[in-house]
């Protein structure tokens, strides 16, 4: 009998999608063959996905969940096309892991998929999800989810685009009143459209604020006329565009997008509804963010698929 080592049962469940234990039972049903495992799984109705591992799921969509007003999670599931983003079973499963990830206490994706599925305890998250590739026919992906608690205050949620962005933002308050959370959900639009960074320029650090003064430097000495000009000048010039970055970057700085005078920051804004609130923190996720998606040619694969 062939020794079955952690690597292998990792390549099968990578290979198939199916779970650990069932990779593990199948590698020794097989003596620890690779392709009589797959072929195990196959015949047992758990890897009915393995030959869409190698494909791309960049679209999908993005979902929160809600406590009332003091918890949220939101998560990010991905599908390979846009339809199939817009199949309502599809939709539902999102809305199920999002409840389940609102319901977790696990502190990265992997624990988050060994997790019993809520609607069947005798289920892994992972294996409902291969269960749900099977069904729809595409390869799927639970990427990433994020759980937010309110300690001081609360949390809002804000969907863009049908499920393309997906914000929580939480909230420091000694009073959450509807005008609070009205300006709060008004927050949320922002970071969902003007993609922040950090809630304030304190949590940048200084090593970063470095290595952009570096960049900018070799930008100015790098040009024929900027380079000629008195070093303080220079200094200035870079922190003049550091100081723009930042207002860029840091979502307090930002000018708040429904601002009357076009020049009222964030900060401002949420001074004049409510002096003590403050954004603890925001979490947003975009649909297939970082993703490299694949370059389809139709007319190349029309023709790999008839044999031409």
């Amino acid at each position: 009998m062939a020794a079955i080592t952690a690597s292998m049962v990792k390549e099968l469940r990578e290979l198939t999608g199916a779970g650990m234990m069932d990779c593990k039972k199948a590698l020794t049903e097989t003596d620890g063959n690779m392709d009589e495992a797959v072929e195990f799984l196959r015949k047992n109705g758990q890897a009915k996905a393995e030959k869409k591992a190698s494909r791309i799921a960049a679209e999908g969509l993005c979902t929160v969940a809600m406590d009332g007003d003091k918890a949220a999670a939101v998560v990010e599931v991905n599908s390979e096309t846009d339809f199939v983003a817009k199949n309502e079973e599809f939709r539902n499963f999102v809305a199920a892991v999002a409840d389940q990830a609102l319901a977790s206490d696990s502190a990265d994706i992997d624990a988050f998929l060994a997790e019993s599925w809520k609607l069947d305890a005798s289920k892994t998250v992972n294996e409902a999800l291969v269960e749900k590739i099977a069904v729809i026919g595409e390869k799927l992906s639970i990427r990433r989810f994020k759980k937010v608690v309110a300690e001081k205050g609360c949390v809002v949620s804000y969907i863009h685009g049908g499920g393309r962005i997906g914000v929580i933002v939480e909230a420091e308050a000694a009073n959450v009143t509807d005008e609070v959370k009205e300006a709060l959900s008004n927050v949320a639009m922002q970071v969902a459209a003007l993609n922040p960074q950090y809630v304030c320029q304190s949590e940048i650090g200084a090593d970063y604020i470095e290595h952009e003064k570096e960049i900018l430097k070799a930008q100015i000495m790098n040009d024929p006329k900027e380079s000629q000009k008195p070093e303080k000048v220079i200094d200035g010039m870079i922190m003049g565009r550091i100081n723009k970055q930042m207002k860029e970057i840091c979502l307090l700085d930002q000018v708040y997008v429904k601002a009357e005078d076009g020049k009222q920051t964030v900060a401002a804004y949420l001074a004049s509804v409510d002096k003590d609130l403050k954004i603890a923190q925001f979490v947003r996720f975009e649909t297939g963010e970082g993703i490299e998606k694949k370059e389809e040619n139709f007319a190349e694969e029309v023709a790999k698929q008839m044999g031409m």
